[in-house]
C-alpha cells in the first residue's frame, strides 16, 4: 500500500509541476496563481501547498526530479561500463522526450519555445534553479564517487564530473530553445556529453 501511495504522491507532484510550467508559458509568470495551477492539476490549493512553497518551486520541480534521477540511473548502469558511456545513457534516459509532455497542445513549437525562454528568464525562478542545480549536482557527485572509488570529501574528480554534466544540461537547454525543436534534446545531450568525454577538442 505504501508503494501505491508514494506513486500517487509522485504523480500529483509531477502533475502540479507540469501544470505550473504549461500555464506560465502560456500566460506569463505573474499572471498565474496557485489556484490556477491547482485547478489545472485537478487538486485543491491546499494540496498544492502540501507539495510546494511557491509557484517557482513547482515550476522547477520537474527539472529537479529528472536531474536527481540521473544519479539513480547511473548507479543502475553495469559496473564494467565506461564512466562517460554510463553517464551518457543515464542522462539520455531521463531527458528523452515524454509523450504529451514538454509542449503545450495550444501553442506552436515556436511559441512554446518563446514562452519557455521567457519563463526561464524570470528573476523569481533564478534562485530555485540554482538550488535545484546544486542538489542534483551533489547527488550525481556522490554516484560518480561510488562508481570511480574516489572520495567525495578529498577528491575534486566526482564534483568536476557532476558540474560538467550539469553545465551540459544547461547549455543544451539554452541551445534547444534558441535553435528550435529541430533536434531532440536527448540527441543534443548525447553530442554535448560525447564532446566533454573527448576532452572538448577544438571543433
Amino acid at each position: 500500500m505504501s508503494g501505491l501511495r508514494e506513486r500517487k504522491k509522485a504523480a500529483t507532484r509531477a502533475a502540479l509541476s507540469w501544470a505550473a510550467i504549461r500555464l506560465t508559458v502560456e500566460r506569463g509568470f505573474e499572471a498565474v496563481k496557485v489556484e490556477d495551477i491547482a485547478e489545472a492539476a485537478s487538486v485543491s490549493p491546499r494540496t498544492f501547498n502540501n507539495y510546494f512553497a511557491s509557484k517557482a518551486e513547482a515550476i522547477v520541480s520537474r527539472h529537479l526530479d529528472r536531474s536527481r534521477r540521473v544519479a539513480r540511473a547511473l548507479r543502475a548502469r553495469p559496473s564494467q561500463e565506461p564512466l562517460w558511456t554510463a553517464i551518457g545513457a543515464a542522462v539520455q534516459e531521463q531527458f528523452a522526450p515524454e509523450p504529451g509532455v514538454g509542449r503545450s497542445p495550444e501553442t506552436s513549437p515556436a511559441g512554446w519555445a518563446s514562452g519557455l525562454r521567457a519563463m526561464l528568464a524570470e528573476p523569481a525562478l533564478q534562485g530555485e534553479l540554482l538550488r535545484a542545480g546544486a542538489v542534483a549536482q551533489a547527488d550525481l557527485a556522490a554516484a560518480v564517487a561510488e562508481r570511480t572509488g574516489t572520495d567525495l570529501d578529498r577528491d575534486m574528480y566526482p564534483h568536476l564530473v557532476a558540474a560538467a554534466v550539469g553545465a551540459a544540461v544547461s547549455v543544451v537547454t539554452q541551445h534547444f530553445l534558441r535553435a528550435g525543436p529541430g533536434v531532440p534534446v536527448d540527441r543534443l545531450l548525447a553530442e554535448a556529453l560525447a564532446r566533454i568525454a573527448a576532452g572538448l577538442p577544438t571543433p
